[in-house]
């Protein structure tokens, strides 16, 4: 193995330091709220502006935006840092829809409750399926990235540090619930973003942008330009890809309930926005490490080699945090969320709809526990590839877009149609996913997925009462 950036000494410290820090305060905050289900799982429906936009964008900043965005700069130049930043564009996309949504559902608790009422029970379970295979791969996706990420940085075990991001994170989401994902996400926000531009500001005073550009010109012209056709594709493919993971995914549905009204669309807006400015950032850095022709013993640590020269060991810890904290808050937002459509559509909804609030709880809460336990065990045996996963669960969750867009929008949407684009979608996704490319995967899969949803409802339309939305 190489040797790592960080001593083993200092990288226990920090890891012994932010763990009792999200712990308490998970613990702290879980103790505020009233202590029912409807609180645990949506922090009260109360949740502000500064608190929306932080947990959204902390979310929505894994391991892979803070170390593929830097190499996606390094491998393919200016669209390899743009096209991962449109990944952005799904937050700000669902902004219109989030609104929506907490017009039409403001009793709601997860995205599996809107397509059982718009779209009836055999939609549900496709959705369900989606859901199902989308959130195991992210989730093995994170865990992966955590011990990878950290046996690299400091040498710690893979399984190891694989367990430590895991147990953390399902300790202060068991106690707290959605007040301890949102709290510590705010606090995990701030870090990152700090942390990331006194890196970037530090390299660029180093190695100035004009200096930047003129090395690019004379070695890598190829980098810069922006009509590179295969950068095109990626980018759209990053954009759509990213749309059918906010569209369908309870995290985000989840923080639409927890929101008050008022601040539900700019929170979406403030957060895609907030978020993109981090693989800019990040990528930017990846153009540092090309013009200087930095030695790189692997392509995706483009990120901590750059930092480690530019600050020394303190340039470690700072990339050290940064990604404890990228992945503590996603893994934290994908174990609350799932648990709370587990209990609530599966658990309550549909094998025991006689379960009291506190019943209601205390499923939620072992359904947590359950998530932990499963990613251990999926991710246990170590992948070659990560963004294969991420690339296949593309393919599935872009289906998803148009049925959600059309069910909150038209009364005349079909349900039949939206189990078909779904299934239609999915599978001409995973073809285009096996026989053309990874990168085309979401984007033929949310075209036929618009095809079939758009000429279905044209030619068999229905009549949808809202109010169903509402009392359901």
């Amino acid at each position: 193995m190489a040797q790592p950036f960080l001593a083993p000494g200092i990288a226990w410290a920090l890891v012994v330091i932010f763990s009792v820090l999200w712990i308490a305060l998970g613990v702290s905050w879980g103790r505020k709220g009233k202590g029912d289900a409807d609180d645990y799982m949506l922090a009260g429906r109360n949740i502000g502006l500064a608190l929306s936009t932080a947990t959204l964008m902390a979310s929505w900043v894994t391991g892979n935006t803070t170390l593929l965005a830097p190499e996606f700069g390094y491998r393919n130049g200016l669209w390899g840092m743009f096209s991962y930043a449109l990944a952005g564009l799904g937050l700000i996309l669902f902004a219109p829809l989030a609104l929506r949504i907490k017009q039409l559902m403001p009793a709601g608790r997860t995205s599996g409750d809107f397509f059982r009422l718009r779209y009836g029970r055999a939609a549900w379970w496709v959705f369900m399926v989606i859901t199902a295979i989308y959130t195991l791969g992210f989730l093995m996706t994170q865990a992966m990235g955590a011990g990878i990420l950290l046996e690299a940085l400091s040498g710690f075990d893979y399984r190891l540090g694989m367990v430590v991001v895991i147990g953390v994170s399902t300790i202060y989401t068991l106690y707290g619930g959605m007040r301890a994902v949102v709290g510590t996400d705010f606090i995990q926000s701030l870090l990152i973003m700090v942390l990331l531009v006194v890196v970037a500001v530090l390299a660029f005073r180093q190695f100035p942008v004009p200096e930047v550009h003129r090395a690019l010109v004379a070695s890598h012209p190829g980098r810069l330009n922006l009509l590179l056709p295969a950068g095109l594709l990626i980018a759209w493919n990053s954009a759509l890809f990213s749309m059918g993971e906010v569209f369908h995914n309870n995290i985000w549905w989840s923080r639409v309930f927890a929101s008050r009204p008022s601040v539900v669309f700019r929170s979406f807006v403030f957060g895609g926005l907030a978020w993109m400015t981090v693989p800019v950032v990040t990528g930017s850095i990846g153009l540092v490490a090309l013009a200087q022709a930095i030695e790189l013993p692997q392509v995706n640590m483009v990120f901590p080699v750059v930092a480690s020269q530019l600050l020394g060991a303190g340039g470690a810890a700072m990339v050290f945090v940064v990604v404890f904290a990228s992945l503590t808050s996603t893994l934290d937002s994908l174990l609350a969320s799932t648990a709370d459509l587990v209990a609530e559509d599966v658990v309550f909804k549909l094998l025991n709809p006689q379960l009291s609030d506190a019943e209601l709880k205390r499923a939620t809460r072992l359904v947590v526990i359950g998530l932990g336990v499963v990613t251990l065990a999926l991710s246990w045996p170590r992948l070659d590839s990560l963004a294969s996963v991420l690339f296949f669960t593309g393919a599935l969750v872009a289906s998803t877009i148009w049925p959600v867009a059309y069910g909150l929008y038209w009364r005349s949407a079909n349900r039949v149609a939206a189990i078909a684009a779904m299934v239609a979608g999915s599978v001409c996704g995973l073809l285009a996913y096996t026989l053309i490319a990874p990168y085309c995967a979401a984007l033929i899969s949310a075209a036929v997925s618009a095809l079939v949803m758009a000429v279905g409802t044209q030619l068999w339309p229905e009549s949808f009462s809202w109010h169903i939305l509402k009392e359901g």
